[in-house]
């Protein structure tokens, strides 16, 4: 018997599954899935201001700022390949750049937080 954990539509299933080999015989009964408590991600450090997320998945190809810089409306902050397509995210309202919570190369979904202006 071999164990897995399964995850479908967001639930954790902890599964035995037996090899079926020469001259092995067949399960009468099924082994029925044991949920399993899913891993809790840590909080997202607080800071206060207007969140920019992700409004689409796909994935990031470029970091156009960094935390400290001031931003005007409607600046780049960063560039999300999505669909073989560049699509470049950019600044809602003018401020500063208090936090970026991705890197190039991470793979965002729809509504990730991607950076906070104050």
């Amino acid at each position: 018997m071999k164990r897995y954990n399964i995850t479908v539509n967001g639930r954790t299933y902890d599964v035995a599954v037996e090899e079926a080999g020469q001259g092995s015989a067949p399960v009468s009964a099924p082994v029925a899935a044991t949920p399993v408590a899913a891993p809790t991600a840590a909080p997202a450090p607080s800071v206060e201001g207007t969140a920019i997320n992700s409004p689409m998945p796909g994935t990031v190809l470029d970091v156009k700022v960094k935390v400290g810089d001031t931003v005007e409306n409607g600046t780049p902050i960063i560039v999300l390949e999505a669909m073989k397509m560049e699509n470049d995210v950019v600044a809602t309202k003018a401020g500063k750049i208090a936090s970026i919570n991705v890197k190039k190369g991470d793979s965002l979904e729809s509504g990730a937080l991607i950076a906070v202006i104050q």
